[in-house]
């Protein structure tokens, strides 16, 4: 790929969504000219914070609206682009009714409707795609067929559907059928982010992120009893968003690249929350066996199906190639989940409670 002219706009999609502040923060501070969309620019919560981070950036940003199901809705923002960062897509894995219209429809038509807006678009050359490791893998279990028991770039999600992680199975369709559109045509390339779950300090108010909510329910009494054995791959939202900067930037960035700082589980969570904040708040001290979590599953707003596949199933995420092919380093996952949760006291998402 040819550099990219950086006095070009370039078009991040998904402004108030919480990984993109953060990507949109970072192109800012750089000295570039954002475009971003959001579907209504009006609503003080989803824009506020973008309008502030432009005031104070020598950067400039201008708000778009779109939505995913529209197609062409994307086509204004894109005027002149050479580069676009297609961010925007639901992420909650829970609390809807028809996972289709939820989850999978904006994640596979959104993808659809914005590449489609990129091949009316002469100026660009370049796409890069906020895939996830969900994409990589469905449950847990998958890592037995992994060599290993390591996953990498290599693997495709093939276990889950849209009765059974269908949060997982909304990203593996966005990004195949990226891929399938990529290939397609010869003008512009695509690199896709394969980020693990996002935690790190926000930049709004915005309480709907599953990240947000993960860390809550481990501090506000949901799991006092205790937490099952499920490993999680965590990165810090910073560190994504410089892995979008260098997706764009570096000529020789191709393909898929996991974004994983390491693995922990949920009590590795609780217990560094422990240590840094004591017994204010009622984090888990212990596992609750995988039969016992069976039978409790409902009570926690999960699947028994889920506890079966995921609970008691360690994994490993490479994350070679990110830090060999878009020169990434990773911050300490305690540092991310302290960071993270100082940001919900400061937000007033929680208040002190008694362990």
């Amino acid at each position: 790929m040819n550099a990219i002219n950086t006095s070009k706009p370039i078009l991040i999609t998904g402004g108030s969504g919480y990984v993109a502040g953060w990507i949109i923060k970072l192109f800012l501070e750089e000295g570039l000219s954002v475009h971003t969309t959001v579907r209504n620019p009006s609503n003080p919560s989803s824009v506020d914070h973008l309008n502030e981070m432009a005031t104070n950036s020598p950067g400039n940003l201008k708000i778009f609206q779109a939505d995913l199901l529209d197609p062409g809705s994307f086509d204004v923002a894109m005027v002149d682009c050479e580069l676009v960062l297609h961010t925007a897509s639901p992420f909650f894995i829970s609390g809807f009714k028809d996972a289709n219209e939820a989850l999978v429809k904006p994640a596979k038509e959104g993808t659809q409707n914005v590449l489609g807006s990129v091949n009316r678009t002469d100026s660009v050359k370049r796409v890069v795609l906020t895939s996830s490791v969900a994409a990589i893998y469905g449950d847990t279990i998958d890592a037995r067929n992994a060599h290993n028991r390591v996953f990498t770039e290599e693997h495709w999600n093939d276990t889950s559907s849209a009765d059974h992680q269908p949060y997982n199975y909304s990203k593996t369709l966005a990004e195949g059928e990226a891929w399938q559109i990529s290939k397609s045509q010869d003008r512009w390339d695509l690199v896709v982010v394969n980020p693990g779950l996002v935690l790190g300090p926000s930049l709004s108010l915005d309480t709907h992120s599953e990240s947000v909510r993960t860390i809550l329910r481990l501090s506000d009494g949901t799991f006092r009893l205790g937490v099952p054995q499920l490993w999680l791959p965590i990165v810090d939202v910073r560190d994504v968003a410089q892995a979008h900067f260098n997706a764009a930037f570096m000529p020789e960035a191709k393909g898929r690249h996991i974004v994983v700082a390491g693995e922990v589980t949920l009590r590795d969570i609780s217990n560094c929350l422990q240590k840094e904040f004591g017994k204010k708040f009622p984090f888990p001290k212990r596992q609750i066996p995988k039969p016992l979590m069976w039978l409790a599953a409902p009570f926690y707003d999960i699947t028994r199906t889920f506890v079966c596949r995921n609970v008691g199933y360690p994994i490993t995420m490479s994350n070679r190639y990110s830090r060999e092919h878009l020169d990434m380093s990773y911050r300490p996952i305690d540092q991310t989940v302290v960071d993270h949760f100082k940001q919900i006291l400061n937000d007033g998402l929680l208040t002190t409670g008694t362990a």
